[in-house]
């Protein structure tokens, strides 16, 4: 039976097997061209003590489900979504749902499955995939890999699978290309997402959890496969038991599609949209001054404070944030957690401060480092050992903090208490959450395997943030995981705000900023803008420019900037303001590529319903003429309106001419 689910240009066909298996035969952006192309299941599942039936490897086919699971039946309905695809498979142990969501107008859909355990004895899971197709278009095939790293973010690389080692000598190899990530910053060495771009076809993928997961590209029968899980056993420590009756829900993913990676990107963008849970106050894309990067570098006093927060206030700021060091005196790495106010550094209180920010026509914002207490806290002595990750009989220490462990109810009181105290004392409504360690595989603690105590410490924490949600409508939430290592879209679902890099250096920063847009949506990547006193007019403009078609995230010496560079930061505070309605519409593209680390020059491009606007920068030592393959009938430099570059019509686009080595321009067309 052939069973055609082809929606919003998405075409997905499955097949049931005269077996009983159910197979995802085609999903493309292009319609099915192949009705004989082999069937490959979508129920991979692997229950421990269960054979593999596969000469694999380290692949996860052949998986104990493969043949034993059958069809029983299949649901498709329409929801608030779009529409919704169940399967229901079966065998004499387990209960399969794979679960398929489409969403309205949008070339994408996420996929998860429910394993419940129906027989009268234990069920070992080792490997549960959230999403199985075998088949990319192979056609010029290559695999784009968003590489990531502490202030070094959002890297894309592209490679073609023989450069990865898939090298088809024969059928059935045992090579694949494997990424995955273990622990709780699930983006420490790479991104949960990519790309594989072939010939007017492109998938690409995220994988929506904020700790481990693992997706790779194999082949079988000298077809490509694309896997994408969260955590499973050979990759990251994570077993699950289920008792009879038990269930247990896979991490979600979401794979769109495209005819180019624009196209796709596009979809995706869309997509994060759908399941981002905004509230009011942040829908208004308020400007955040956060006063750490190249200003108070986490050491805020009062006296220091004021002047800045005059500052802010005068350029046009609408939340001022106070970034680490408020609780301490002196140094403070290892005494962190108990989150009270050290009055050495505000003899009048914190919320004096506050209340003059309020005075000044800004919000209050606090930064917080929630998940962690410090091995020389003050109050370590009231934590039990089951408040925090434990191994093999001791707590685990990451950089001489602990781990708390959010399953763990009187950890997700300390932690709300502590919320409580800055928001309704201190009077606090934009806390900047950040996460500076990580605790390894997991915890043993009420726990089948490691990886399962961190999967469900996982899902606790992001259930404690939508309690907060919940109870404090209008707080703005930051996500800061050093920078951008918990950019996924589980945290990303539920924060408002991404930090998406520590990274110090202006020049570095736009690289990563330009190409953000693939990880995260414009409204909530914020971009930190931090001119300092000894940079040039051109510097400010890569600041200021790099940061005006998504969050604006001010800092940097504003005090010491002269009259000239401080009216380059005025202009682009007043261009953001004038653009900032369009942003929570607007969808990526990129006219000449994706920039890497390594690019000479940033074009990165956002389309919106009446124009598109275009950050060009020119990061090489020479006056460069560049062009930019774009159709409109009107063009004009947006910021900043110094700029010595100029535009010239083109053939097939707009050639601007850049006669400075470092700087940026804002193009927008209609």
């Amino acid at each position: 039976m052939v069973l055609d689910f082809s929606q919003n240009n998405l075409f997905a066909v499955f097949e049931t097997t005269e077996t009983g298996m159910v197979a995802l035969k085609h999903f493309s952006s292009l319609p099915n061209s192949d009705p004989e192309k082999k069937e490959y299941v979508i129920s991979d599942v692997h229950i421990c003590g269960e054979k593999y039936d596969a000469h694999f490897g380290a692949k996860h086919i052949g998986e104990s489900g493969t043949v034993s699971l059958k069809y029983q039946k299949h649901n498709y309905y329409e929801n608030e979504n779009g529409n919704k695809l169940e399967f229901l498979l079966k065998d004499d142990k387990i209960e399969v749902v794979v679960h398929y969501q489409f969403y309205k107008g949008i070339s994408a859909v996420r996929a998860w499955k429910t394993v419940t355990n129906i027989s009268e004895d234990k069920v070992g899971l080792e490997y549960v995939s959230s999403f199985s197709y075998t088949g990319i278009n192979e056609e010029n095939l290559k695999l784009l890999i968003p590489h990531n790293s502490w202030c070094s973010e959002v890297d894309w690389e592209e490679f073609t699978p023989e450069q990865l080692g898939m090298k088809k000598y024969r059928a059935n190899l045992s090579k694949r290309i494997s990424i995955s990530n273990t622990g709780s910053w699930s983006a420490q060495e790479y991104l949960p997402m990519a790309a594989a771009v072939s010939d007017n076809d492109t998938l690409i993928w995220q994988i929506e959890n904020n700790g481990s997961w693992q997706w790779e590209i194999g082949e079988m029968d000298n077809l490509l496969y694309l896997k994408l899980s969260g955590p499973n056993e050979q990759e990251n420590s994570w077993y699950k038991e289920l008792l009879p009756g038990e269930s247990f829900e896979s991490v979600k993913a979401c794979v769109a599609v495209g005819r180019n990676f624009d196209a796709a990107l596009g979809a995706l963008t869309e997509y994060r949209r759908k399941i981002f849970n905004n509230n009011s106050a942040n829908k208004k894309l308020p400007i955040i001054f956060n006063d750490y990067m190249n200003c108070l570098w986490a050491d805020p006093t009062e006296e220091k404070m004021l002047p800045i927060i005059d500052k802010a206030a005068e350029l046009g700021c609408e939340y001022y944030c106070m970034d680490a060091g408020w609780y301490a005196d002196g140094t403070w790495w290892e005494t962190v957690g108990e989150w009270k106010e050290e009055r050495k550094r505000f003899p009048k209180g914190i919320k004096k401060v506050f209340d003059y920010i309020k005075d000044k026509g800004m919000m209050p914002g606090i930064w917080l480092e929630i998940e962690v207490i410090g091995i020389n806290c003050p109050i370590l002595k009231e934590f039990d050992d089951d408040c925090f990750f434990m191994r093999h009989g001791k707590r685990v220490v990451n950089r001489g903090r602990y781990q708390l462990d959010f399953r763990n109810e009187k950890v997700r009181r300390f932690a709300s208490d502590t919320v409580a105290r800055v928001v309704e004392d201190y009077g606090a409504e934009y806390i900047k959450f950040d996460y500076n360690t990580t605790p390894g595989v997991g915890t043993e603690v009420n726990a089948d395997s490691f990886g399962d105590g961190l999967l469900e410490h996982n899902r606790a924490y992001l259930d404690w943030i939508r309690e907060l949600k919940v109870k404090y409508p209008n707080l703005i939430i930051e996500n800061c995981s050093s920078g951008g290592l918990r950019m996924d879209y589980a945290m990303l679902s539920e924060h408002h705000i991404q930090s998406v890099t520590d990274q110090e250096e202006f020049a570095k920063t736009a690289h990563i900023a330009a190409a953000a847009p693939t990880a995260v949506l414009p409204e909530q990547s914020g971009v930190w803008a931090y001119p300092v006193a000894k940079d040039n007019e051109d510097a400010v403009a890569v600041n200021m420019a790099s940061a005006i078609l998504q969050r604006m995230y001010l800092s940097g010496q504003i005090l010491e900037l002269d009259e000239d560079r401080i009216e380059l930061v005025k202009e682009g505070i007043e261009v953001y303001k004038s653009i900032r309605n369009e942003i929570s519409y607007s969808i990526p593209f990129y006219p000449i590529g994706i920039p890497n680390h390594k690019s000479d020059v940033i074009c990165l491009g956002f389309k919106y319903p009446n124009c598109s606007r275009i950050l060009l920068s020119n990061f090489d030592n020479k006056d460069r003429e560049i062009n930019i393959p774009i159709k409109y009938e009107k063009v004009k430099i947006l910021y900043p309106s110094n700029t010595k570059a100029t535009l010239s019509d083109a053939d097939n686009g707009i050639n601007v001419r850049i006669p400075t080595e470092c700087t940026s321009v804002i193009i927008e067309t209609n």
